[in-house]
C-alpha cells in the first residue's frame, strides 16, 4: 500500500517500523515540528518520528496546521491508500480524513469507548483499572468515536505509563500489520455506546503529590507519571521525583505527610508509603538508601 504516516513520539516508532518491515511504501511522514530542549531548553529538538524517518530515508514533513488549503492539498496530492495515524498530535479536518482510499487508521492505546482522548494510558493507571489495551480505530471526525476494526489487551499489574506505553505500541504495530494485511478480514464495528469515559490531558500540577490521598492512590500516581512528568514533592525546599514506591497497609491518622521512621515512609490519607527510587533536581535516579546517605532525612519531617 501507498501509505502516509503520521505520529511524532516514541509510541509511534514501532508501527512506522512496522510497516516498512512488511514491505509498505511509506511516501511521507508527518510529525510535530522540532520542539525546544536539549540541556538548556533552547535546541530544536526533532521528534522520535522525524529522527526515524530520516533515518529510513522517509520524507519527512511537519507542518504546523492541516486547517490550511495549501496543506490539504499537499496532503491529497499524495494519492495515498491509507494514513495510519499514532499519537500524531494534531486534529486531523475532514478533508484530510476523507483523501485516502481507505480513509485514516489510528492506533489508539485504550480499549474503546473507555479512555477517548489525550492520555489513555496515564488515565487508565490513575483510574486503577486492571487491564487495559490498544485498538486499531477507523478514524471520523469525533474524538476518538471512530468503529474499531482490532483490539488487543493486557494487564497493567503495576506496569508504569512508560512501561505500559512501550507494551502497547508493540502490540497495536502488530495489530495495524494485521489490518493493512486483509481490511475485509477486520471490518470496521461500532464502538459501545456505553462505558464512554476521557482521558484529559495530564497537568504538570497533577504530578504533585497530595499526601492526605490514599497510598494506593499516590502509587497509582507515581506510576502513572513515570517517566513524565514525574511525581513529586517538597523534601527541605528543594523538588524531588518520586518514580517508583511501596504501599505499606500501616495507617497514622493525621500525620499525612509526615515521615515516620528514618527510612522516608510517609503517612497518607489512608496507608503509607515507602519510596523505592528518588531523584533530586538535577541529579540521576536512585534508589532509596542512596538517595538517604546523600540526603538523610528524620523521623518526623513534614514533606
Amino acid at each position: 500500500m501507498r501509505i502516509v504516516f503520521m505520529g511524532t513520539p516514541d509510541f509511534a516508532v514501532p508501527t512506522l517500523d512496522a510497516l516498512i518491515e512488511n514491505g509498505h511504501g511509506v511516501i511521507a511522514a508527518y510529525t510535530q515540528p522540532p520542539r525546544p530542549g536539549g540541556r538548556r531548553g533552547r535546541e530544536l529538538v526533532p521528534s522520535p518520528v522525524q529522527r526515524r524517518a530520516g533515518a529510513l530515508g522517509i520524507e519527512v514533513r511537519s507542518p504546523v496546521s492541516l486547517k490550511g488549503a495549501d496543506a490539504q492539498a499537499a496532503f491529497t496530492a499524495l494519492d495515498a491508500d491509507v494514513a495510519v495515524v499514532a499519537a500524531y498530535g494534531l486534529i486531523l479536518p475532514r478533508a484530510i480524513l476523507d483523501a485516502p482510499r481507505h480513509g485514516c487508521l489510528n492506533v489508539h492505546g485504550s480499549l474503546l469507548p473507555r479512555w477517548r482522548g489525550a492520555a489513555p494510558v496515564q488515565r487508565a493507571i490513575l483510574a486503577g483499572d486492571a487491564d487495559t489495551g490498544v485498538g486499531i480505530m477507523q478514524m471520523e471526525a469525533g474524538l476518538d468515536t471512530g468503529p474499531v476494526r482490532l483490539e488487543g489487551r493486557t494487564p497493567i499489574e503495576g506496569k508504569t505509563a512508560g512501561d505500559l506505553a512501550a507494551e502497547l505500541a508493540t502490540i497495536g504495530s502488530a495489530l495495524m500489520v494485521a489490518v493493512l494485511g486483509d481490511l475485509d478480514r477486520y471490518p470496521p464495528v461500532p464502538q459501545p455506546e456505553d462505558g464512554v469515559t476521557y482521558a484529559d490531558k495530564i497537568s504538570k500540577a497533577e504530578a504533585r503529590i497530595d499526601w492526605t490521598a490514599s497510598a494506593v492512590d499516590i502509587e497509582r500516581l507515581v506510576r502513572a507519571m513515570n517517566p513524565a512528568p514525574g511525581a513529586w514533592f517538597e523534601l527541605a525546599g528543594e523538588r524531588v521525583r518520586l518514580l517508583a514506591a511501596e504501599v505499606l497497609p500501616f495507617s497514622f491518622p493525621g500525620g499525612e505527610g509526615t515521615t515516620v521512621d528514618d527510612a522516608l515512609t510517609v503517612a497518607c490519607g489512608e496507608g503509607a508509603i515507602r519510596p523505592v527510587v528518588l531523584q533530586r533536581a538535577g541529579r540521576v535516579a536512585s534508589p532509596l538508601g542512596e538517595f538517604l546517605r546523600g540526603f538523610p532525612v528524620a523521623s518526623g519531617t513534614r514533606l
